[in-house]
């Protein structure tokens, strides 16, 4: 287990930033979101050591390998950590109660909305709830639920999204909610500046993904590296959904053939619906899998002509590779610069 020394956050950070690292647990608020294939226990406890935070990607992983990936992780580093567990994935209720067994500090419920109970369980485990929240409706049924913490997450972000852009969810969630418990934001962020803008909002931090991929510690295959490095914000795009007979999530990634191939599966799946040689709990297990198999032919095999390449609409602002200490510290040197032009504005 190494002992770097975490990056911390500037005194004029330190009082905006209180909230989120007392919950959790750690230096700066900044959580590295949990990407299927890439958020392993590397990268995971890499981030914890330097002061971030960061979830474990629980995806529809084998019961017994997603057991040893916390193991792992928590052989790692001595810091807090948590797992994110997807609720429409085959495995979810097992992960759950592995989650729980382990006695995880934090448990990320997304992909859908947990049941009561399964807030219940997490919670009775000793673990702080974290759920994610993409409408003003699913915000209040979540804090109805017992759920210690929402991620605002716009649909700028990549991977699995709601349809409502971040903007917007500020106004009807950040605004409303955020007096009643910690709201961390994600969707399309990639610069200090803008944490530093939403701390001043009262977000109590914020979640990237897509700037992780490209740290050195990332072990995602280095052509998918380079690929996101090359795009442009426009290149990073949302999956339609062809009908309500087949309820699918939206899915952001740049787009190839993997994109276009998404649609003909959701074509034949819906003629596999209508002519009864399938259910829709199969149809959806599909679609997953269809995911889950394409991001491991991108993030690992290198594959970024028919491999999936999940990245949010920040993919734009990405540059180079870099370690993750010199983007943990840039984040947080252009948070502190905003505040301070943000001082020297409001100076009469």
């Amino acid at each position: 287990m190494s002992n770097p020394t975490p990056v911390q956050p500037t005194p004029r950070l330190a009082p905006l930033w209180q909230r989120g690292r007392d919950f959790l647990e750690c230096e700066v608020p900044i959580i590295c979101g949990a990407m299927t294939w890439i958020s392993n226990p590397k990268l995971v406890s890499s981030v914890c050591e330097l002061g971030g935070f960061a979830s474990l990607a629980g995806g529809n992983m084998p019961p017994d390998l997603f057991a040893e990936a916390i193991d792992a992780t928590a052989a790692l580093t001595s810091h807090a950590f948590g797992a994110n567990i997807i609720v429409i994935a085959p495995n979810y209720r097992r992960h759950l109660d592995i989650c729980c067994e382990k006695q995880l500090s934090h448990i990320i419920f997304a992909g859908s909305l947990p049941r009561r109970g399964e807030v219940r369980q997490a919670k009775e485990s000793g673990a702080k709830v974290i759920c994610f929240a993409s409408t003003a409706s699913m915000a209040e049924r979540m804090i109805r639920f017992g759920a210690d913490a929402l991620i605002l997450e716009g649909s700028e972000a990549g991977g699995h999204i709601g349809h409502v852009s971040t903007i917007v969810l500020l106004q009807s969630i950040l605004f409303e909610f955020g007096e009643q418990l910690p709201i961390f934001v994600a969707g399309g962020i990639a610069h200090g500046a803008m944490i530093a803008h939403l701390s001043l909002m009262g977000a109590a931090g914020v979640q990237l993904g897509t700037r992780f991929v490209v740290a050195e510690e990332c072990e995602a295959h280095p052509l998918f590296k380079q690929a996101f490095i090359k795009a442009r914000a426009r290149e990073a795009v949302s999956t339609p959904q062809y009908s309500s007979a087949l309820p699918v999530v939206a899915v952001r990634a740049l787009k190839n053939s993997a994109m276009a191939s998404f649609g003909e599966l959701q074509l034949r799946l819906l003629k596999e619906l209508a002519d009864g040689s399938i259910t829709r709990q199969e149809a959806q297990y599909k679609v997953e899998e269809y995911w889950i198999g394409g991001l491991r032919r991108g993030a690992v095999d290198g594959d970024i002509a028919s491999g999936s390449l999940m990245a949010g609409q920040s993919v734009g602002l990405l540059r180079r590779t870099q370690p993750l200490r010199e983007i943990l510290q840039d984040l947080v040197d252009e948070a502190d610069a905003a505040l301070a032009a943000c001082a020297a504005r409001l100076r009469p």
